[in-house]
């Protein structure tokens, strides 16, 4: 009797004598198969990935001529330079803590209840998952770094490219968080938005992203010290002005892993015991 299993989107094998041999696990290549999976929908519709740069050039276009003109001699550096990092770490702080929402999905539909019986481990599940946030990440930050390019901007290089991939670490930290609350309030869907809401504008404001937290008052720039996207705004920032070797950006880098390293163990942990 052949015990033949069939799992969504991926390559069914049996176990029976006689047949296909069964693929030798591993987590690598567990994980290959859920990213692969996950980049398909973004392979079949390049415009989602478009349609989130809406978005930061809104502000790019709106409040970056106020910003010029409101604090642009305080700032002491091109506006641009101090702008453009901050527009491209929100692009990643918006676009991957909305990520579990496409989990909440698949729990609908029955899709992750089908996966979780698939010789995938668990953990590859949620890792695979979170590689695929640095594709959007870095495609849409490419497209905003061409389009300034021709308002001015000139960042360095190097800082450019080490900002994207510094990015690309810290959304993947953000959306295993993402995962992992989806998980967490599969049996309340709308607690998901609450939490996310109630999260993401504090940060957000908390990181200097649209103004100078120097000029804030002394219990904000207290409280922004242990907000992590503080450490990655400031490191683009330098990077882009060419201070690659500083100690602000080994600071942006050290936030960027550390919260990669706690998104990947709340999300491993949450995928783990989501069949619970």
């Amino acid at each position: 009797m052949s015990a033949a299993t069939v799992s969504p989107d991926l390559t069914p094998y049996s176990t029976s004598a006689g047949r296909r041999p069964l693929p030798r696990r591993s987590f690598l290549r567990d994980t290959r198969i859920v990213l692969v999976r996950e980049l398909r929908p973004v392979a079949r519709d390049p415009f989602s990935v478009l349609f989130g740069l809406v978005q930061p050039l809104v502000f790019l276009g709106l409040f970056g001529p106020l910003l010029v003109g409101s604090a642009g001699a305080a700032l002491g550096t091109d506006v641009w330079l101090w702008f453009v990092p901050a527009v491209l770490a929100m692009t990643t702080l918006f676009g991957t803590s909305v990520t579990g929402s496409n989990l909440q999905l698949d729990l609908t539909s029955g899709v992750h209840e089908r996966m979780l019986v698939t010789p995938l481990s668990r953990p590859a599940q949620l890792v695979g998952r979170a590689l695929k946030e640095m594709v959007p990440i870095i495609a849409q930050s490419a497209v905003v770094l061409v389009v300034m390019l021709g308002f001015g901007l000139r960042p360095d290089p190097v800082g450019a490219v080490l900002t994207l991939l510094q990015l690309a670490v810290l959304g993947i930290g953000i959306g295993s968080l993402s995962y992992a609350l989806a998980l967490a309030v599969r049996k309340q869907e709308w607690m998901f938005w609450v939490v996310q809401q109630t999260v993401l504008f504090p940060v957000m404001l908390l990181s200097g992203m649209l103004l100078p937290l120097d000029s804030g008052p002394a219990w904000m720039r207290a409280v922004s010290t242990v907000n992590p996207l503080r450490y990655v705004v400031d490191s683009g920032r330098a990077a882009f002005a060419g201070d690659v070797l500083s100690a602000t950006v080994a600071w942006g880098w050290v936030a960027a892993i550390a919260t990669a390293a706690l998104g990947l163990v709340v999300g491993v942990r949450a995928m783990i015991r989501s069949a619970d």
